[in-house]
């Protein structure tokens, strides 16, 4: 058990200071991460609506700071340069994300093309029954891409890795809410890059 842990915390640092110099981008995960807590709490109560916040809020929020604002140039600081860095990436790099992330915007694509996506639903009437259906999707989709990984892990690696990994991502708006919650801070004080990271 104490072996588990270990992995977990060397994979969540490893996160933290190959992937996460922006401070753009350390605060859109705390936006990201807030909202992925309500989702969690939606779950319990309505989880197509907690599939709708991860997606929509949560995710897109997350890969944004990914995709738009984190340094892709040679990393200094960790000695890496960023085709390293995504050879490296335990979980989804950003060539993955964008499989994950074109799948999910197909998926409302394909309900308003056929809204009973091949029989798996009763065809929608009105707006909030298409966006129930995708929100269906989505969260099937989440569930999928999560499961997907962790298997992939245990063959690539082992299966500690798949299951550590798997246990960082649901515990990850935890931890990024109590890593980047002074990120907003330091960005209105004109800090663009996390003059620490990298630094334990």
């Amino acid at each position: 058990m104490n072996d588990f842990f270990k992995t977990l915390e060397i994979q969540r640092w490893d996160d933290h200071r190959y992937y996460h110099h922006s401070r753009i981008n350390q605060s859109l995960h705390l936006v990201s991460a807030i909202s992925f807590v309500v989702a969690y709490v939606m779950l319990w109560f309505d989880p197509v609506i907690s599939a709708l916040i991860a997606w929509l809020v949560s995710m897109t929020s997350r890969q944004a700071g990914h995709f738009f604002f984190e340094p892709k140039g040679y990393d200094h600081v960790n000695q890496a340069t960023h085709e390293y860095k995504e050879e490296i990436k335990v979980g989804y790099n950003l060539q993955r994300k964008v499989v994950l992330m074109s799948l999910w915007a197909l998926v409302p694509v394909l309900v308003w093309i056929d809204p009973t996506v091949m029989g798996l639903f009763e065809a929608h009437h009105d707006h909030w029954g298409y966006t129930r259906h995708v929100g269906t999707l989505w969260l099937g989709l989440g569930i999928g891409g999560l499961l997907f990984r962790t298997i992939h892990l245990f063959f690539l690696q082992d299966i500690q890795t798949g299951l550590v990994w798997a246990t960082k991502i649901l515990t990850d708006p935890f931890h990024d809410i109590k890593l980047y919650h002074k990120a907003p801070l330091y960005l209105m004080k004109g800090q663009l890059i996390d003059p620490g990271v990298g630094h334990r």
